[in-house]
């Protein structure tokens, strides 16, 4: 099977889909073969200009916004209605804010909240509304998008660290919780060369190339490409993580 037939039939949703990560993913599956689901939280004109770009037919740009339920519930029907299945969803949708992690008057209840609740909670409904149809056709897949602060202790802040470390620990319990007819995957990126965290600028970014093992920061392909593989090749694996760090955890 070529690699442009490996997800022919399919439909991939991803949640998060106009960002870095999510934008690559997107354009990865198409070129698998998959129909896609570009979801988007602002930003209408460059969502679709990403489904536009696209190789195939059938791709979607839909708004939702992970802090409410009721949208992501929205998202699904508007999904279901469009496509008729969801056989892969993909969680990229996420937000943080640098803080030192000795400022601890720094990390705000309110910055906690919406951090959790992007990270966290906002995954987790994503995943309860999209659940039966991914159970539908028994080879349903979920892909988290985690980071390696939630094992390092090392990231913007405490509060997102112990976000992805919890999110980290929902991928192991959806996992048994869901098989045999979902699968549930976790890829964990390290410092990734986009904008998603404000304020690092180019010398923060050479300083930490520097620091990792292969010299060069993560990129967003690298990460959408760990995404993809665990669709098409890593069959067999569920309940655990694929680190796309370049050394940079050691």
């Amino acid at each position: 099977m070529r690699l442009s037939d490996a997800l022919a039939g399919k439909v991939a949703v991803v949640a998060g889909g106009s960002g870095g990560i999510g934008r690559e993913a997107c354009r990865l599956f198409a070129e698998a073969g998959a129909r896609v689901v570009v979801g988007y939280r602002s930003g209408k004109e460059r969502a679709e200009a990403i489904v536009s770009a696209l190789p195939g037919e059938g791709h979607i740009a839909l708004p939702v916004s992970i802090e409410d339920t009721s949208t992501i519930n929205a998202f699904r029907d508007r999904t279901l209605a469009a496509l008729g299945r969801a056989d892969i969803l993909v969680n990229t949708a996420g937000v943080t804010s640098p803080v030192a992690h000795a400022d601890l008057e720094g990390l705000t209840d309110e910055l906690i909240d919406q951090i959790f609740v992007n990270n966290w909670r906002g995954v987790f409904s994503t995943v309860r509304a999209f659940a039966p149809a991914l159970k539908a056709h028994r080879d349903g897949l979920i892909v988290n998008v985690s980071s390696i602060a939630a094992f390092t202790g090392i990231g913007s802040n405490i509060a997102y660290c112990g976000a992805k470390a919890g999110l980290d620990i929902m991928t192991n319990s959806l996992a048994r919780a869901l098989a045999p007819d979902i699968r549930v995957m976790a890829v964990s990126p390290g410092v990734v060369d986009t904008e998603f965290v404000p304020g690092r600028g180019q010398e923060f970014k050479e300083k930490a190339a520097a620091a990792t093992p292969l010299k060069r920061l993560t990129t967003p392909t690298d990460v959408a490409e760990a995404i993809l593989a665990c669709a098409t090749h890593l069959k067999f694996s569920t309940g655990t993580r694929i680190v796309v760090d370049g050394g940079r955890h050691l």
